[in-house]
């Protein structure tokens, strides 16, 4: 029996794999195997969730391609926050002892095997526990299967339980699929990691990996449908600067909740370019839209082409025959004359919503301004002023479309715009806003910390809780000192304030979630962009822009890295105006739209990708990649930090030595960018660290201490 220091869960697998494919168990032979002899051929996780335990099955697959047959010791990290319950790994019928260790012992081993084998990849688990279990002869040839099964208690995290896997930084094709029973307790689930497919069936939910082939550990939130909302809220405290925090709220059933009452006004473009195929599926999606109101909401049907009508004056009240009445006017209405964009929006605005109503504005459009007010810069302001509490969506159909002026109507109006490409269903772009519409829960969102400041929110206008969508915000906090504090986030529903608080632990170093900072730059370097684009250049503004591409390795449609000659990587800009009017339409300003719009939406780590736009230099092109929250291009037979100057100074290390793993115990940072080989040279604050074979091979006193200061502060 293991005593309470061993609170490990033996989450362990027989995983027999080449040292080329460094997943999350390896095999060490008490022979040794010929050089990629052992090939994992692949491995599957299922996991059933029953209240907060979780039952997990793992299942891998291996096969022997070398010519002898011998004896080995397979090794396994334990995650150190899971709580130990039992585990069972069999060989046929033979079952496969462990000997469990805590971090401190199995520190020691790692060290020693990624000595030996010149793996830094291991070195990356030193932060684990570890098992090791004696296995039985592997004949040549042979592929078997070992499968393992465990218990593990979900941790909470405020209004939602919270699950890991350890999948390793590469693997072979891993399938991962999780059940949770008595699924109506359970919103949809959460990953910053990795993208998933959901699926319900009755009281049963079910979730899977969108990728199998993605690698990296799993994070899993399953929000609760705790009231009217659930929040969640993480941190990741970097040493020497303020933290980070990601913040899940995730309203419960829009059943359970009292109606938001709604005013909606539809504006649709009737314009002559509007005719044929385009129209029909505009006025279907508008009838469709009108469909959702309900009892207790009003509406407002505007359309323009030369000149501006409307359904009727004033809002109209919902009934089963006003509905009708209103939905039989947009089936007849027919297309003529040209767009005047500034007179709709003028219509659509001159009647406010009530008190304590959500108004909504859905506009449709496929050109640009010709008619009255033309200029998209005196359309935008007009709009801004006129808006009062209207929530303003738009959708751009087709590439004629002016995007400059469409993405400024709904920047500051907590909306958004949706780029219809030619051809594309309008019915059911318009069909997912009217889903997600439909059931408001809090508008006018506002967060605060007690005891610790909460800035640099991403988004920084916080838009509107609607039920069945969770919405994540990422931010910064300083000050308040490391322990719980208590945060608080208010809205308004009907008029009146409603206030939701959670707990969460802010400072501390090694608080982990690494992966928060990476997600918040991205969400962040794509609202600079955006700000750029819209509103002109501002030297700050470019300044901030450039200072965080070169640190989270973000390309942007602003910052392009360019490799120079000697070893020097530089941020360019690119478009540093507002784009002139004949650059504000076409499929190219679509596309700059939509690549600013993804990264301000960035929710896991695989959407922040490389900019398609962004411009590398050829030579270095097929050979950068980003780790570790960072970017490092190929140069000069050494994969170099983006972020590295010439000016920093540049302390070298040798790789494998006593330096070196004391190095990565001072910076936990390092780990994932010394996984990079032959050489590394990430950049740091004031010095630059380079890993290599020659370099330091121990420190004197206070060196390593000067070194992590200089490198984080």
């Amino acid at each position: 029996m293991l005593s309470p220091k061993r609170l490990l869960v033996l989450s362990a697998a027989f995983l027999l794999i080449a040292p080329e494919l460094r997943a999350q168990g390896w095999i060490e032979p008490i022979r040794p195997f010929p050089r990629g002899a052992i090939q994992k051929v692949r491995s599957a996780v299922q996991v059933a969730v029953t209240g907060r335990f979780a039952r997990v099955t793992v299942e891998e697959w291996f096969r022997n391609t070398g010519p002898v047959m011998d004896e080995a010791s397979y090794l396994y990290p334990l995650p150190g926050e899971t709580v130990f319950s039992e585990f069972s790994l069999w060989q046929g019928d033979r079952e496969l002892k462990g000997e469990p260790m805590d971090a401190a012992q199995a520190r020691a081993i790692y060290e020693e095997i990624v000595r030996r084998k010149r793996d830094p990849a291991l070195i990356e688990l030193a932060g684990h526990g570890l098992l090791r279990a004696r296995v039985f002869p592997i004949t040549p040839g042979e592929t078997r299967k070992i499968t393992l099964r465990y218990t593990q208690i979900l941790e909470r995290t405020g209004d939602a339980l919270r699950f890991r896997y350890a999948a390793g930084t590469a693997a072979a094709s891993l399938s991962f699929r999780l059940q949770v029973d008595s699924a109506a307790r359970v919103g949809d689930p959460y990953s910053p990691t990795h993208r998933l497919t959901v699926n319900r069936s009755g009281d049963r939910l079910e979730l899977a990996l969108a990728d199998t082939t993605g690698s990296g550990d799993l994070e899993l939130l399953l929000p609760l449908t705790r009231g009217l909302v659930g929040m969640s809220l993480l941190t990741h405290q970097p040493v020497g600067e303020d933290g980070f925090f990601m913040l899940l709220l995730a309203p419960g059933r829009a059943a359970a909740a009292e109606r938001l009452r709604r005013d909606v006004v539809a504006v649709l473009d009737v314009s002559g370019s509007m005719s044929g195929d385009k129209l029909d599926q505009a006025k279907a999606a508008l009838v469709q839209l009108l469909g959702t109101v309900r009892s207790g909401d009003r509406f407002r049907v505007v359309t323009f082409a030369s000149g501006v009508h409307r359904y009727a004056a004033g809002w109209t009240e919902v009934s089963a025959d006003n509905i009708r009445a209103a939905q039989d006017w947009v089936r007849r209405v027919d297309t003529d004359g040209g767009t005047n964009i500034a007179g709709a929006l003028t219509e659509a605005l001159a009647e406010p919503p009530g008190e304590g109503a959500l108004g909504v504005v859905v506009f449709l459009t496929d050109g640009m301004p010709t008619v009255g007010e033309t200029d998209p810069e005196r359309i935008a302001e007009q709009a801004d002023h006129g808006r009062g509490a209207f929530r303003v969506f738009a959708f751009g159909i087709g590439y004629d479309v002016n995007t400059y002026l469409l993405d400024r109507l709904t920047d500051r109006a907590r909306g958004v715009t949706e780029y219809i490409r030619p051809g594309g269903d309008i019915e059911q772009a318009v069909g997912s806003l009217a889903t997600k519409i439909s059931s408001p829960v809090l508008t006018d969102l506002a967060l605060r910390g007690d005891g610790v400041e909460l800035y640099d929110l991403q988004p920084e206008r916080l838009p509107d809780l609607f039920a069945g969508e969770e919405l994540v915000i990422f931010g910064r906090h300083r000050g308040g000192g490391s322990g719980e504090r208590v945060v608080t986030v208010t809205g308004r529903r009907n008029g009146h304030e409603e206030r939701f608080t959670t707990e969460a632990r802010f400072g501390g170093e090694g608080s982990g979630n690494d992966y928060v900072p990476q997600l918040w730059a991205a969400r962040k370097a794509g609202a600079l962009s955006r700000e750029i684009r819209l509103h002109g250049a501002n030297p700050e503004v470019v300044g901030e822009l450039k200072r965080l591409a070169l640190r989270y390795g973000i390309l942007t449609e602003y910052t392009s890295y360019l490799v120079q000659e000697p070893n020097q990587v530089v941020v360019r800009p690119m478009l540093l105006q507002a784009p002139a009017p004949q650059d504000q339409a076409g499929a190219e300003a679509v596309r700059r739209s939509r690549a600013e719009k993804a990264l301000v939406g960035s929710a896991q780590l695989s959407a922040v990708t490389v900019s398609d736009g962004a411009e590398v230099d050829a030579s270095s092109a097929s050979r950068s990649q980003r780790i570790g929250g960072r970017v490092f291009v190929w140069r000069d037979s050494t994969w170099t930090d983006i972020a590295h100057g010439d000016s920093l100074r540049v302390v070298r290390v040798a790789a494998f030595s006593d330096a070196y793993f004391a190095l990565l115990r001072a910076l936990p940072e390092l780990r994932k960018a010394a996984t990079l080989e032959p050489a590394v040279l990430v950049a740091g604050r004031h010095v630059s660290i380079k890993i290599e074979a020659v370099g330091r091979t121990t420190w004197q006193d206070g060196e390593l201490a000067t070194l992590v200061r200089d490198f984080r502060s």
